[in-house]
């Protein structure tokens, strides 16, 4: 039986991941793909931010530039003034709560860290800014680490893999190496639906999501109303919640213990329904 790591020191709070959990998406941009994650100001984060605590988020995700495919690349001012008011402003308001920044600039990671910031979401998994590996370690917080191709303008063309789960797998296998090389405890991986990967390659993954458990780190996705959802089903993103649910049951069964979610309530209950279905299963559903 695989290792199972069943928490996650964050900056001295232990996170429990003996079942899965919820990080809620807020995004602090006027562009990100679902309009309802956004927080135009001060007032609309904190409500949100309450919002998502209520219901249940263990971890808070906070983003200040979108990286939907051909999202605009903003530079380093403009996401540092949108990201570091936000997680000060959330820290202070509510100082239990786990805090996690979604960027992949170091210096940005570094200031929202000493801002109470606690995890570090990096969606090029450190291929953008040669600095973040060294800046976690030095930093010792819990890392995201996730796939993607190219930039977020360039992304949807990098599509080619001779087998993506496997060309997935040698790359989280050398980036942990690394990250493990500078003394990195705490790394979750993150496969990276719908970034540089079709829907159809996205459901190749979710198929197959079990086999990244061989690297012994938690499991983190993000399918929340993206593209392989909602292109597939023919709806808008506003429109695909129940789709999104049905994808986060099959992830559950994969290993996930991390549903990156916008809507924590309906998440939540993927996972009380997973959890109980799982006690009357003969086998580990971890292992599907």
């Amino acid at each position: 039986m695989l290792y199972e790591q069943t928490t996650i020191n964050c900056r001295g709070q232990l996170l429990e991941l003996t079942s899965p959990i919820v990080m809620g998406i807020i995004n602090v941009t006027p562009d990100s793909f679902y309009a309802d994650s956004r927080a135009p100001n001060v007032l609309s984060l904190l409500e949100q931010v309450e919002l998502q605590l209520t219901e249940g988020a263990a971890i808070i995700d906070v983003g200040g530039m979108s990286t939907r495919p051909g999202a605009e690349m903003i530079s380093e001012i403009v996401e540092m003034n949108r990201i570091l008011p936000a997680i000060r402003a959330i820290s202070r308001a509510f100082p239990e709560a786990i805090i996690s920044v979604d960027t992949f600039r170091a210096s940005i990671a570094r200031a929202c860290v000493e801002e109470g910031a606690h995890i570090i979401n990096d969606v090029s998994g450190g291929c953008l800014d040669e600095q973040m590996f060294a800046t976690v370690a030095e930093l010792g917080v819990p890392y995201i680490l996730m796939h993607m191709r190219g930039t977020p303008q360039t992304m949807s063309q990098l599509t080619d893999y001779e087998d993506i789960a496997l060309d997935l797998l040698d790359y989280f296998i050398e980036k942990v190496g690394i990250l493990r090389g500078l003394k990195v405890k705490d790394i979750i991986l993150d496969t990276g639906f719908g970034f540089a990967k079709t829907p159809e390659q996205s459901f190749e993954l979710l198929a197959k999501l079990s086999v990244f458990q061989i690297l012994e780190c938690p499991i983190l996705v993000g399918l929340s109303r993206k593209g392989m959802i909602w292109k597939t089903l023919g709806v808008e993103p506003k429109d695909s919640l129940n789709g999104t649910t049905a994808a986060h049951m099959l992830a559950l069964q994969g290993g996930a213990k991390i549903l990156r979610a916008h809507d924590v309530t309906a998440a939540l209950e993927a996972i009380k329904i997973f959890e109980a279905y799982k006690k009357h299963t003969k086998h580990d559903c971890n292992n599907i």
